[in-house]
């Protein structure tokens, strides 16, 4: 099984060695970022590049840990644009942002 916008086999490791933590998993990954995507649209808003970075570098990692690998570099392109200050641009990076997990979260109900 494999879907474009999530590991499944890692997925599928994760699931079998965190037993009934997986969820819980899941659910976290689930509220922080939905979180994160509303500090990353005020942050931009505001144009806090400094916390345009932050923000998108703790949803880069978490993305890459529940094997979300296109969200992942999605908010590596936000962090870097915070990093260099270059906030241009980087509302469609953050509206690619929001339709990629929307996309990873219909993938994890689907586990």
């Amino acid at each position: 099984m494999s879907s474009s916008h999530v590991d499944i086999e890692a997925l599928e490791m994760l699931k079998e060695v965190m037993e009934d933590e997986f969820q819980l998993l899941i659910d976290t990954f689930v509220q922080d970022s939905t979180d994160r995507l509303v500090t990353l649209r005020e942050a931009l808003a505001s144009g806090d590049a400094d916390e345009v970075r932050r923000a998108a570098h703790s949803f880069k990692g978490s993305s890459s840990n529940i094997g979300a690998g296109p969200l992942s570099e999605i908010c590596f392109a936000l962090e870097e644009g915070g990093r260099t200050n270059q906030l241009d641009g980087l509302e469609q990076k953050l509206a690619e942002a929001e339709v990629e997990f929307e996309a990873v979260k219909v993938a994890l109900a689907n586990l």
